[in-house]
């Protein structure tokens, strides 16, 4: 009988802050991120095998593009150019996260698929050659691998130690406009950049949502001028009883408000989807 497939999750990156500080001579901007991820994911599978492919399903199946195309099918070439005779098989990606979205949707998929090619061969997440893998996929895919709370710096390559960070209830709401990141690239200039480092991150709650709050998104601006309903999102979460900070995650279109509670998120989302029904709108806790 053969054996169950092997299975991750693929949590959605959430940019609490981002600063771009600056743009290399290769084109490539560097960053200054602190990101958290949430309890809102694609599922990845893995049945082991002699031939490497995909099946795409779930509700953004759809808009996943072709799965020639599809990072989890990169991250399989990337590491096979670090590991000759890499073992692999047949993924199954369950789409559950929206596509081209600012919360690394692709990029969260990708480092699945790394971290079960790891378990299939046999290697530590800290394997030098999984970093060099997800790197080349994308600036995101690192960050992607442990999941893990951290302020990612350079263009996705320079990460910090884990962060303790305390749970955060939150909403998440996408327009349904798909939005790419070298578009909004090509909208944003320096001079919209923020001058000041991140600090330090706190522990406790109160002190974070204050770094938070101090720290924003220097490409909400150049978002918006690509997609303006961004900024009817953030007004509608501002809206909400009981929010404490309103902000947009990585490039757009996604945007995401946080909360004291977890019913407090709840109840934001429901008022929310009542509202716009052509949205898509999830509670969720970020940590």
């Amino acid at each position: 009988m053969a054996a169950s497939p092997l299975v991750e999750k693929a949590r959605a990156k959430i940019n609490l802050t981002l600063r771009v500080p600056g743009r290399r001579a290769d084109g490539y901007h560097h960053l200054e991120s602190l990101v958290a991820f949430a309890d809102l994911a694609d599922t990845l599978s893995l049945a082991p095998g002699a031939v490497t492919a995909l099946d795409i399903a779930g509700p953004f199946a759809g808009s996943s593009g072709p799965a020639a195309d599809n990072l989890v099918l990169k991250a399989v070439a990337a590491l096979g150019q670090h590991i000759s005779g890499l073992k692999a098989g047949r993924f199954q990606l369950e789409k559950n996260l929206p596509v081209a979205a600012g919360i690394g949707g692709g990029s969260a998929d990708a480092a699945a698929a790394l971290r079960l090619l790891a378990r299939v061969n046999g290697l530590a997440l800290d394997d030098p050659r999984l970093t060099q893998a997800a790197l080349a996929v994308g600036a995101d895919v690192p960050v992607c691998v442990a999941s893990r709370p951290r302020i990612m710096r350079g263009v996705g390559e320079r990460l910090s130690p884990p962060l303790e960070l305390p749970a955060l209830p939150a909403v998440l709401i996408n327009p349904g406009v798909a939005l790419s990141t070298r578009e909004v690239f090509a909208k944003f200039a320096i001079a919209q950049a923020s001058k000041t480092n991140l600090p330090d991150v706190p522990r406790g709650e109160d002190a974070l949502i204050e770094i938070i709050t101090r720290h924003g998104n220097d490409l909400t601006q150049a978002a918006i001028a690509c997609v303006p309903v961004i900024a009817k999102v953030l007004d509608a979460l501002r809206a909400v009883p009981g929010v404490r900070l309103a902000r947009m995650s990585g490039s757009g279109a996604t945007c995401f408000a946080l909360f004291k509670t977890t019913g407090e998120a709840a109840a934001a989302a429901w008022l929310l989807q009542e509202a716009h029904s052509e949205w898509w709108v999830r509670s969720t806790t970020l940590s």
